[in-house]
């Protein structure tokens, strides 16, 4: 049997669930707990008192007349005698139903007479043993033992030996229906999540925070205070959210407005200091409580497991109710017992009480009571289930009472728990919205975010960059600290990955901002910050992955200089490009696109009068359609990279100011369209690195202004000698190609400043080369090349010279002479310079401040 203890535990659920137990599932907990109690006390009786004792009925009793009335004294059994003396043997026989013992040896006559006999005379005694009155029944104490028992199987209904535990078995029943939904392996762990969750977000210190300046916020002093605060400018981001914070409150605290002091009030800043472990901890709820709500929101299992089990609950007690009705009546006092063993004790039919009739029927109809209550509640959580939708749920009162009007409604199994917390206290679900707002979020990071990054944190990080300009980058923060606008002296701001970046008017302050980077950050922008920026940026650089990412304001900012757009442009994954209204910035000169485009958007040409620089950093997309750049005219430098051109556009030949050309890293095989160049009347800098060319045509000598021309990492083997009839022609890079030869027509190039040749297989250096008195960079290195020459000596002007890599022996002394030569600008073997004599050495280590290091 089990102990109370053992079987309650099964009704042990912890008590952190207790707020997700409406009040019916409460009670219903309680009347289980009474049905345990039912049936164990019904079945601690049973098993202690239970039994039937049975006397025999006499077949010349039942054939008489005068049999006897059973009228309802159920202690006592009538057994008649034969002789007819009537009434008064009768009553001495009857007297045996209560006789306390019988010696089994003794007739049962015998015993009875022997009670009554102080009652009686002498004469009378007699005068009954004479006539032999009462009937003997010739059973002895072992086979009354045994009648009892067989009568107890045989003649006792199942349902008055079984009760208890019945009882017992539905009671169990019922108390895992109810509980079933707490241990379900699929449903348990969500459970145990949102109850943690929803407990650290009750005591959460910013939770009480967030309600304190609601509460603040919609108090009636404070609109009374704030009646004034309509005429003060509204700061309005041009990218409005629906769901980001009204510019009411928050903003005119920060602008500085202040309360009138007539009545006390609490002020919003004296709950702003929020300890940063708290803080710490808030946001890791607002993470926890984002990836529940996506994992949970996906699915309604929550809730059929419970209509389910509350549907098997109203069945149970219908089920109960139905065959309990129908063996009510099976509980009796009295029953007739047939036991077919005359043979042994020569009766057939014997009459049976029952001792726990009268005990089991009151706790049945104890039983009954508590199931039709159960089954009433049962009936009541049904009509709640199917009444209202529980499987959406809205935080709309909540919205009306705070500030945090972009609570989201959920749905699913999230929508059902917060329903059933309602039914605990409502207050928990109010609380718990504020953790689903990303206005809340966002204030939470606003404030750790401004207590952690101070003014001398955010000093110590402004660098120097190469233009020699005060830079700040700020790179993964959860938005831009209030501190970044009180460093005025600013010239380049970085913001990377910050996605929550907002602009405050407090940027007008930064006057010398010039450079403004915005990686994969949609930054939000005041009205009054935009006016700011319209005004004073000059260059801007956006790098997204979408083209959505692209604030619109930057469209507006008519005095933009430079803008870099670097992120996805490709017309098949976008339809609007993004570019439509760079038609406003007017004072646009240089547009660096890095992208995938297929083509020219036709939209630059909105600016394209403007522009005098145009970039295009393609990923390996084949770029097609160029028309566009015709419309350039003003275009002097021209950079189209990996764009998987196979030739020169002929539309490039239409840029008559052009200057620069870069066809960096593309797939040109052939030059011949380079005749065409000599329209261009201004161009000096032709790149046509890293392709694939093979020759360089004659032609070349058509373009009398080139400067500087590069051609390295390309598959050529020979330089012609149209290319030194280039007069003007001051830096020639034919690195990493197959040259094996330099043409003696070098010495022509008196303007040569630059010549770079590294990496290909030439093994012997003209004389002609050292002509170019004016070298400045000589690269040599990684070729074949075995001894330097003499001459070397001629390059006075030489600062960068670059050996090595070769199969050099020795260096020659006269390096000495180049005046402007010095250690660092010699790249060489370590063994190869300590073998310079020592007045070389000293000469090249002069005022040196770098260190030489693995000739590098």
């Amino acid at each position: 049997m089990f102990t109370l203890a053992e079987v309650a535990s099964l009704n042990d659920i912890q008590p952190t669930y207790r707020i997700l137990k409406p009040w019916w599932d409460v009670f219903m907990d309680y009347l289980a707990v009474v049905m345990l109690m039912v049936a164990i006390f019904a079945g601690t009786m049973q098993l202690t008192k239970d039994q039937v004792v049975c006397l025999p009925v006499l077949q010349s009793t039942v054939n008489s007349k005068a049999q006897p009335s059973t009228s309802g004294k159920a202690d006592f059994t009538t057994v008649e005698t034969t002789t007819g003396q009537g009434e008064e043997a009768s009553m001495r026989t009857v007297s045996f139903g209560s006789a306390p013992t019988v010696t089994p040896d003794i007739p049962l006559s015998r015993a009875t007479s022997s009670q009554y006999q102080p009652t009686e005379s002498g004469q009378e005694l007699k005068k009954e043993r004479k006539d032999s009155s009462g009937r003997k029944t010739n059973l002895d104490f072992q086979q009354y033992v045994f009648i009892n028992q067989m009568c107890y199987h045989l003649a006792l209904p199942w349902y008055s030996k079984y009760f208890p535990y019945l009882v017992l078995i539905h009671t169990i029943i019922l108390i895992v229906s109810s509980n079933f939904w707490f241990k379900y392996p699929k449903t348990c762990s969500k459970i145990e999540h949102f109850v943690s969750i929803l407990g650290k977000c009750f005591e959460s210190p910013w939770t009480t925070k967030a309600l304190s300046e609601t509460a603040c916020e919609d108090s009636e002093e404070n609109k009374q205070r704030l009646t004034g605060a309509q005429s003060l400018p509204k700061y309005v981001s041009t990218s409005s959210d629906e769901g980001s914070p009204s510019a009411s409150t928050p903003m005119i605290t920060k602008s500085g407005f202040k309360f009138s002091a007539d009545k006390p009030m609490i002020e919003v800043p004296s709950v702003t200091i929020l300890d940063k472990k708290d803080g710490e901890q808030a946001k890791a709820l607002f993470e926890k409580v984002r990836k529940f709500r996506a994992h949970v929101e996906d699915s309604d299992l929550i809730y059929k497991l419970y209509v389910g089990q509350t549907v098997i609950k109203t069945v149970k007690f219908i089920f109960i109710l139905c065959y309990t009705a129908n063996f009510v009546n099976t509980i009796s006092f009295e029953h007739i017992c047939n036991p077919k063993v005359e043979h042994l004790i020569g009766y057939t039919q014997f009459e049976c009480t029952h001792n726990m009739a009268y005990m089991l029927k009151k706790l049945l109809i104890s039983y009954i009571s508590l199931i039709c209550v159960y089954g009433f509640i049962c009936l009541y959580t049904l009509f709640w289930l199917f009444r209202i939708p529980l499987k959406e749920y809205s935080f709309e009162k909540v919205r009306e009472e705070s500030s945090f009007s972009d609570i989201p409604d959920v749905k699913n199994d999230f929508a059902f728990l917060l329903h059933m917390v309602d039914q605990y206290d409502q207050l928990y679900s109010k609380r718990f919205g504020v953790f689903l707002s990303e206005v809340s979020e966002n204030k939470l990071r606003e404030i750790s975010l401004n207590h952690e990054w101070t003014f001398e944190k955010l000093r110590q990080h402004v660098s120097r960059n190469a233009q020699d300009k005060q830079e700040l980058h700020l790179f993964m923060l959860s938005g831009v600290p209030d501190a970044v606008f009180d460093l005025t002296d600013l010239e380049v701001l970085k913001l990377e990955l910050i996605p929550e970046a907002k602009i405050p008017a407090k940027i007008s302050q930064m006057t010398n901002l010039q450079e403004l980077h915005l990686c994969h950050c949609p930054a939000k922008v005041e009205q009054t910050a935009f006016s700011f920026l319209r005004d004073h940026l000059r260059c801007l650089h956006v790098k997204f992955t979408d083209v959505a990412e692209i604030p619109a304001w930057v469209y507006l900012l008519k005095t933009l200089r430079e803008l870099y757009l670097i992120g996805n442009l490709n017309s098949e994954n976008n339809k609007m490009i993004g570019l439509d209204s760079l038609r406003e910035l007017r004072h646009l000169k240089i547009l660096h696109v890095k992208s995938n485009l297929t083509k020219i958007p036709p939209n630059i040409t909105d600016v394209a009068p403007h522009l005098t620089k145009l970039v295009i950093h393609n990923d390996g997309t084949k770029l097609v359609v160029l028309n566009s750049l015709k419309k350039m005219t003003n275009v002097a430098e021209l950079e189209l990279q990996n764009c998987e051109l196979e030739r020169i556009p002929h539309a490039i030949f239409s840029l008559s100011n052009l200057q620069e050309l870069d066809l960096k890293s593309n797939s040109i095989r052939t030059i011949e369209e380079i005749i065409s160049f000599q329209h261009l009347k201004r161009l000096t800098c032709l790149k046509l690195w890293h392709n694939k060319i093979v020759n360089i045509p004659s032609s070349i000598t058509h373009i009398k202004n080139l400067e500087s021309l590069y051609l390295s990492n390309n598959k050529l083997e020979s330089l012609p000698a149209a290319v030194f009839s280039l007069q003007k022609l001051r830096c020639l890079d034919v690195s990493y190609n197959s040259i094996a030869l330099i043409p003696v027509e070098i010495g022509l190039l008196q303007n040569l400043q630059h010549f770079h040749i590294t990496g290909n297989k030439v093994d012997v250096l003209p004389k002609q080369l050292f002509k170019c008195v004016k070298l400045r960079t000589l690269c040599l290195g990684q070729n074949c090349i075995t001894s330097i020459p003499d001459k070397v000596s001629q390059l006075l002007q030489l600062t960068h010279l670059e050996l090595k890599g070769n199969c050099l022996d020795r260096l020659p002394a006269t390096l000495g002479q180049c005046q402007l030569l010095r250690k660092n600008g010699l790249l060489v073997e370590d063994h190869l310079f300590d073998a310079l004599p020592p007045e070389v050495k000293e000469v090249l280590n002069q005022d040196t401040s770098i260190p030489f290091a693995n000739g590098i």
